[in-house]
């Protein structure tokens, strides 16, 4: 089994700030978890640069040239209480855009299996015309979309633990049958949105938000029983995870304790869904996760699965 890791320094230059948990430290943890020499047979590619066809597919034009024009040549630009430009940002964010649609060209023509993405900024926060949650062009909807249109996918499922709900995702695909989103998430807790009654326009968002205080037992649970019959029941012609780690339970943004074999099971669960329906394509996209520590270790975890050797304990 090839799994593809792509990444680039590019991302390190989006920085909102000393002190702002989305920092560019987050992905030297995870490139320092995977040199390790367990992921030696890990196949390693540069981030390309997105392109503006990509993205409009999800975002207005008019949004994203206002984006690239709020892009400032020093400092900070604030577009909301907890998201940023930095004079690195813009790059980073196109990057980003690149990344995940080449990860759907690499494993949409079987040039490798898998593929796990670890660029900055993440993504799942941002919807149709608004930047917010330390996102600002959504990697996930993005990377669907070019399936569809470069690849032919038919039927797209992106499956969300992130800690934080996805509203960007929900919102641009709400009245769209060709695309499932699934998210585990802890509510109440931000943004507010992603309660079980949220199932879009075509019953195809499904939602199976965790309480704070809950851990592996509960987001197994949730999983089996609220989304993977789901994804089954949708038959995928690709899987996309957004891939947060902050449900860890040392991350500090939240108040859900899963640990790094509650990573591994999951992936492991995704990816019997991808082979039974979609001949095991599978991508996964960076999205939170801010305890370095965990992080790195949650990352690792999560690749050793999509490279087939590094079950969990059951």
């Amino acid at each position: 089994m090839t799994t593809l890791y792509i990444t680039h320094p590019l991302a390190l230059g989006h920085d909102m700030g000393p002190g702002h948990p989305e920092q560019p430290e987050r992905l030297r943890a995870i490139d320092h978890a995977l040199e390790a020499e367990a992921f030696q047979m890990l196949a390693r590619e540069r981030a390309v640069r997105g392109q503006l066809a990509q993205i409009v597919r999800c975002h207005p034009e008019a949004y994203v040239q206002g984006l690239e024009e709020a892009a400032p040549k020093s400092g900070l630009t604030h577009l909301d209480g907890d998201t940023c430009m930095s004079p690195g940002t813009w790059e980073a964010a196109m990057h980003a855009v690149g990344a995940a649609c080449q990860a759907v060209d690499e494993v949409m023509t079987r040039r490798v299996d898998n593929a796990f993405v670890a660029m900055r900024p993440p993504g799942h926060h941002a919807e149709t015309s608004t930047p917010m949650g330390f996102c600002f062009f959504n990697n996930a909807a993005i990377a669907a979309r070019h399936a569809q249109a470069a690849h032919g996918a038919t039927r797209v499922a992106i499956m969300d633990f992130d800690v934080h709900h996805g509203n960007g995702t929900q919102d641009i695909f709400w009245a769209d049958g060709s695309v499932m989103y699934a998210s585990t998430h802890q509510m109440p807790l931000y943004p507010g949105t992603g309660a079980r009654g949220e199932t879009g326009e075509k019953n195809t968002m499904v939602n199976a938000p965790l309480r704070a205080g809950d851990a592996g037992e509960a987001f197994r649970d949730a999983m089996d029983s609220a989304v993977l019959p789901r994804l089954e029941a949708f038959a995928p012609d690709l899987v996309i995870i957004s891939a947060g780690f902050d449900a860890h339970k040392r991350d500090p943004l939240a108040q859900i304790n899963l640990v790094e074999d509650d990573f591994a099971w999951a992936t492991l669960r995704l990816m019997e869904v991808a082979e039974r329906h979609a001949g095991g394509r599978l991508v996964s996209l960076l999205e939170g996760g801010y305890d370095l520590q965990a992080l790195g270790r949650s990352a690792a975890a999560h690749v050793g699965a999509l490279m087939g050797r590094n079950g969990p304990r059951s």
